[in-house]
């Protein structure tokens, strides 16, 4: 499928939940994230015929995101149906790690084939102050855990106006030693216009952009920065689709109706 820019798009970024058990200070809104009942959100049901529909019409990469999306109950599950996907050529999920501890092993036998996993500092008090709540330790327990089974592993660092060049250094050995890749990610606001003048590996160019993205209450989102979105007819996902890839601008500009939570970045 190409939009309107001659760019092909084959990537579907899926946030299933809202929901997070860090509060970083770049993704969490301050105060209270508004609670919604579980009947706002699609079912994995709904989740993979949509994916089924995407596949079909030209998507090759699912990536699972959230909130958090090891804190939806069931995601095993989910992982399996979409893996089972004829077409589907990679499902890749983003996580904060906390839970991989627990979680990496069934993962595994439920078809995940890679991760990206979000880790801003290997110094434990500025990685509990930047998550808010978080336990380094824990977090790099996961990761081990994901890295003896043998995920291909993508560490993903924001890096904000206080991140010391030390810390950055620091993370690219930790990845270097442990075979991981290191993804700079530029800190950026949805409320302030999409800036393609940075040196960081994330996010993507708005020229290279091949992505679309599906929301757990079931609206397409055509770009991240952007307020345009699309209700899944599910009488008519193919229709639905086509409509958000014709809605996808040439470049990105602010997007004020939804929380970094919300979308998964």
């Amino acid at each position: 499928m190409k939009d309107l820019f001659n760019r092909e798009i084959n990537y579907l970024r899926i946030s299933i939940t809202d929901k997070c058990n860090l509060r970083c200070t770049y993704c969490m809104p301050d105060g209270e994230v508004p609670r919604r009942k579980h009947s706002d959100f699609l079912s994995f049901e709904e989740i993979t015929r949509i994916a089924e529909v995407a596949v079909s019409l030209g998507i090759r990469k699912v990536r699972l995101t959230g909130g958090e999306p090891l804190v939806k109950r069931g995601i095993c599950d989910l992982v399996a149906m979409l893996k089972a996907l004829p077409g589907l050529e990679h499902l890749a999920m983003t996580t904060n790690g906390v839970l991989l501890g627990s979680m990496a092993r069934e993962l595994k036998n439920s078809g995940l084939d890679s991760m990206n996993i979000s880790l801003d500092s290997l110094n434990p008090e500025r990685y509990h102050r930047i998550s808010r709540v978080g336990d380094l330790s824990v977090t790099l327990a996961g990761i081990e855990s994901a890295r003896r089974l043998g995920f291909p592993i993508k560490i993903n660092t924001v890096v904000m106006d206080d991140t010391p060049e030390g810390e950055i250094a620091a993370l690219a050995e930790f990845c270097r030693r442990n075979g991981f890749r290191h993804q700079l990610i530029n800190h950026y606001s949805l409320s302030a216009d999409k800036k393609d003048n940075y040196s960081f590996d994330r996010p993507p160019k708005c020229s290279a952009c091949n992505r679309i993205r599906l929301l757990a209450d079931g609206k397409l989102k055509p770009c991240l920065h952007s307020d345009h979105e699309v209700q899944v007819d599910m009488n008519d996902i193919a229709g639905s689709i086509r409509a958000t890839i014709e809605k996808k601008p040439e470049r990105g500009g602010i997007c004020s109706n939804r929380s970094m939570v919300e979308i998964g970045g």
